[in-house]
């Protein structure tokens, strides 16, 4: 028995902001016109209206698969209902009670549910999890979602340079829903996994306020973090894990129909693929018209990507904590 990738869909909130709408939204600190674009590659970026959840993006990205709660862009439903949701985003609805049971409540789901959080590799590990429950045979169709509102924690009354630096990464950010489902299948699905941490770099990038080192200090609801030292923690644990998996394989990028690698910035994107030797027809590139949309980053490619069924496509993920994850599958 394997565990394969059936459905991916992603929600993109219809609100925009370009590079240039942020810098001029920032009061208090004025920075160089252009910086945010010039640095990242980043031209636009969604935002979710006020009154919708990271629990709301996740749903509309789920409706767009066909399951419960709406069809599917065909307007085909019939996939039926998961027998386990696992919500994985870096965000959440509130610290209390897990996200997964405001999803399924509105969906109208019965089934079991838990959250799943590793920053930007969250979906992931949610796949992750997904396909080591249905191998063991507890569950045969799972639907791992993700909703994420970045925006809410992105700090614009800015008082220095030093401040704009440590603010920056909130600044590429953008609010995405994803939902992948993933079910039993006797003849294709996910053949290789490996994940990797370099924990002793957490405190790199974070949002401190809502737990309990900080549970209501309002200073620390906003994006913090160092893009070059986080940038220096990915290369010291190295790129060994995503080689590795081609030679453990015996494949090769070219091999895939897409290959899927988180974005947080161009320049360090054309950095990595370079050194993996990954050719650019193989990349999606989501980055210049949708930011950094944390982990509905590989989703949207894979919503955005030129397979078909049967395809293979590989999944890399870079998460803040640090963490680095690769999944090849046959779709």
């Amino acid at each position: 028995m394997k565990a394969r990738i059936t459905g991916v869909a992603t929600y993109l909130p219809e609100r925009t902001l370009t590079s240039t709408d942020v810098e001029r939204r920032i009061e208090g600190y004025v920075p160089h016109r252009g910086i945010v674009e010039r640095m990242t590659g980043i031209r636009l970026r969604h935002v979710a209206r006020d009154d919708q959840q990271a629990s709301d993006l996740a749903v509309e990205a789920v409706r767009r698969l066909g399951l419960p709660g709406g069809s599917g862009p065909d307007g085909a439903t019939g996939h039926g209902d998961p027998d386990l949701l696992i919500f994985a985003s870096a965000s959440q609805d509130m610290v209390e009670p897990a996200t997964a049971h405001i999803v399924a409540a509105k969906l109208g789901l019965s089934c079991p549910v838990f959250d799943v959080k590793n920053a930007c590799n969250s979906m992931l590990n949610g796949i992750q999890v997904a396909e080591a429950l249905i191998l063991s045979g507890a569950h045969r169709r799972v639907l791992v979602c993700s909703g994420e509102t970045p925006s809410r924690a992105i700090r614009w009354q800015v008082r220095d340079r030093a401040q704009f630096v440590d603010s920056f990464a909130g600044y590429t950010l953008s609010d995405s829903g994803a939902a992948v489902l993933v079910t039993a299948d006797e003849e294709r699905g996910i053949f290789y996994r490996d994940f990797s941490a370099d924990s002793t770099a957490w405190a790199i990038g974070t949002l401190p306020g809502g737990g309990s080192a900080h549970p209501r200090d309002p200073e620390y609801s906003y994006f913090r973090g160092d893009g070059r030292r986080l940038k220096e923690a990915f290369e010291r644990i190295g790129p060994d894990i995503f080689l590795t998996a081609l030679k453990r394989t015996g494949l090769s990028w070219d091999d895939f129909a897409v290959v899927a690698v988180h974005q947080v910035a161009l320049p360090y994107l054309h950095f990595l693929a370079q050194v993996l030797d990954i050719p650019r027809e193989k990349l999606v590139v989501s980055l210049p018209e949708h930011g950094n949309c944390a982990s509905a980053t590989l989703p949207l490619q894979l919503a955005l990507g030129g397979w078909r069924p049967g395809d293979r496509v590989a999944l890399l993920g870079l998460g803040g904590g640090v963490s680095m994850g690769v999944m090849l599958a046959e779709m």
